[in-house]
């Protein structure tokens, strides 16, 4: 301890600074724990709590096990197995993450409802009279199948990222002992890839705990719809803290069975002579069925829906004034901007401390920067707002002196939307960063220091022009999943204040279905762009 403080300097000090703004607002959910019962509370604790936590449990739990079975199939067959399209679907099948599960859902609903292209077309041109009630998604089924076919690929990328890197001996071995391709799955493959298996899912999991979008849309009762339930029809933030409280709780316990399932089982290479996986060249009917199954679930999770879109975007062009288009797609591409270049500074900042003051401390501080992902987006919105009224209310003396006609001024600015981005999604910067530094190593750090350059000097002209690619990764991660935040930007947008995320939430929520497509287009054309660039640039590491 007395030796870490011993070393501190101007990195240290900035990265501790960062670390408390990261951390901070989280303490007030905390704190809710412990304030004074309401109505509103014993109400719900009584009554309607154990609801919330059985339709969490339920989409959680159904979604994790799909996602699983699809991530982890369709990862092993493309690092596994060569076939017609292999190597568009390589890639294509991560684009489903381009496509928020909010517009997923209304896209759905649309195709599906009784004026929907399916019914239609069964009703007008084959003739064929349907039950309707067949086709209705929006309940906790089709929560299930949305959070599925456009959160998998979290799964996918990560489990097959694993595989590919894995010794082709362990599935010779299999082979010699008389294994079939289906028992060398369930007996090698899932086992070997368990960590990687239960760290995508953990993935999916936070996400749709983090969702409001599609169980609002759909009338599900889950935490995320209290939480805005309780703050803004009843005007209540101590019982919204307190059902945060709950949800940070029920996330913990979700971490800490993710920590159980991993084990503490390791795979390891018993020889250095490692051969990556030798694709195996499928005929025939078993090259048909590879083919036809990656495009089942990409059609289903990507193709169909943006046809959809596209199709309501013809019928809808300039319902939509092109000057309020413009203001929404300003706003979308600079709180994203901006929020994902200072995640990626701050990233930097964190990740240079680490590799100075490598020890115990630094690493506990270092994991308490990435928390914010693993907690949801209501739950961090309500936790910023808490903390700028305070700050708000600490400031109020300064604010009279300059003669503001209000005490809150940060609390109802762009400042605490773009704060609150930064806690939810450092994480997702910091992962690259880190990934980075890891890469280059110290010797080029340490060769610039032995020739006397400084610190600062060593981080600007040697380490960040070698990070170039982790920097362009991971801002581009930030910025993706920004564009497409609901949650905090619905509780802590200024007023008047609209993202195309927003706005096409707003135009389903109001049966504007097809004018949100426009809304949403702008946000799957960006982020399958962004996507397609950060594949080629994990291609070229």
């Amino acid at each position: 301890m007395r030796k870490f403080f011993s070393k501190m300097n101007i990195w240290s000090f900035s990265a501790i600074g960062i670390i408390l703004f990261l951390v901070g607002p989280n303490i007030t959910i905390i704190e809710g724990l412990f304030t004074p019962e309401n109505e509103n509370w014993a109400h719900i604790k009584e009554y309607i709590l154990a609801d919330f936590i059985r339709a969490s449990f339920i989409l959680v739990f159904f979604t994790g096990i799909l996602t699983i079975i699809l991530g982890t199939s369709l990862a092993w067959l493309i690092a596994q197995y060569d076939f017609p399209l292999r190597s568009f679907y390589k890639w294509a099948l991560i684009l489903p993450l381009s496509i928020p599960p909010f517009i997923a859902a209304y896209t759905y609903h649309g195709i599906l409802n009784y004026t929907g292209v399916v019914q239609t077309t069964l009703r007008n041109k084959l003739h064929v009279e349907v039950n309707a009630a067949y086709f209705d998604i929006m309940n906790m089924p089709g929560a299930i199948f949305i959070y599925t076919m456009f959160l998998f690929p979290y799964v996918y990328t990560i489990v097959r990222v694993f595989l590919s890197q894995q010794s082709a001996t362990l599935i010779e071995s299999a082979r010699m002992l008389g294994k079939g391709p289906f028992k060398i799955f369930l007996q090698v493959v899932v086992p070997i890839s368990r960590a990687a298996i239960v760290g995508g899912v953990s993935l999916v999991i936070l996400e749709v705990l983090n969702d409001y979008g599609v169980v609002k849309y759909f009338g599900i009762q889950t935490f995320s719809t209290a939480i805005f339930q309780t703050w803004f029809g009843l005007g209540d933030i101590d019982t919204s803290l307190k059902l945060a409280a709950s949800l940070m709780g029920f996330v913990i316990l979700i971490l800490i069975i993710e920590k159980v399932l991993r084990g503490r089982k390791q795979f390891g290479y018993a020889t250095t002579k490692i051969r990556p996986l030798k694709l195996v060249n499928l005929r025939g009917g078993k090259a048909v069925f590879a083919t036809l199954y990656c495009t089942i679930i990409f059609s289903l999770s990507f193709l169909i829906p943006v046809i959809q879109l596209i199709d309501w975007f013809i019928l809808t062009f300039g319902h939509i004034p092109f000057q309020d288009f413009y203001i929404y797609v300003k706003n979308s591409i600079i709180v994203a901007g901006v929020s994902a270049t200072i995640i990626i500074i701050f990233a930097l900042i964190i990740g240079n401390f680490n590799r100075l003051f490598q020890g115990r401390i630094t690493k506990v501080l270092t994991r308490l920067s990435v928390l914010g992902y693993s907690i949801p987006g209501a739950v961090i919105a309500v936790a910023v707002v808490t903390a700028f009224i305070q700050l708000d209310e600490w400031l109020s003396p300064l604010y009279i002196k300059l003669g503001l006609d209000s005490t809150l001024v940060l609390s109802v600015s762009i400042v605490m939307l773009i704060a609150a981005y930064i806690v939810r999604f450092f994480a997702i910067g910091f992962n690259s960063i880190e990934a980075g530094y890891e890469k280059i190593g110290t010797n080029f750090r340490d060769a610039s220091r032995l020739l006397g350059a400084g610190i600062t000097k060593t981080f600007f002209k040697v380490d960040v022009p070698m990070m170039k690619g982790a920097i362009i990764s991971g801002f581009i991660l930030v910025f993706i999943d920004i564009m497409k935040e609901i949650p905090l930007t619905l509780i802590l947008r200024p007023f008047n204040f609209d993202t195309l995320a927003t706005k096409a939430f707003q135009y389903a929520s109001d049966e504007k279905i097809m004018e949100a497509s426009q809304a949403s287009l702008f946000i799957i054309v960006i982020s399958a762009i962004a996507i397609f660039i950060f594949n080629k640039l994990l291609e070229k590491e």
